[in-house]
């Protein structure tokens, strides 16, 4: 059973900086790549950026990079993502997933966190 852990959330000023955590306490995180996604209110849920098994290989979005950082520590089964910059078009639900190809998520879902940017 995957059950990913999302945590980090928050409200800050748009400018500031957050760090979410995902934490895959059943160690199925395997040979996986692993994705975030985020889900803004009304809208489709969308990736991010995701961050190959060895964490040489990281892939984002447009609308984040150079803002946004992904990394892994595999010995902790946890995958972060460094948020600075924040706008308030940031703000969302950002969930963790297992991914498949491109961004293609296995649809395991936490409950994920919510991060909320103030302009």
């Amino acid at each position: 059973q995957v059950h990913l852990v999302e945590s980090g959330g928050g409200l800050v000023q748009a400018g500031g900086s957050l760090r979410l955590s995902c934490a895959d306490p059943g160690r199925t995180f395997g040979t996986w790549t692993i994705g975030w996604f985020r889900q803004a209110p009304g809208k489709e849920r969308e990736f991010v950026a995701r961050i190959s098994w060895s964490g040489t290989s990281t892939y984002y979005i447009d609308s984040v990079k150079g803002r946004f950082t992904i990394s892994r520590d595999n010995d902790k089964n946890t995958v972060y993502l460094q948020m600075n910059r924040l706008k308030p078009e940031d703000t969302a639900v950002y969930y963790c997933a297992r991914v498949q190809g491109v961004s293609d998520p296995d649809n395991f879902w936490g409950q994920g966190t919510q991060v909320t940017v103030s302009s």
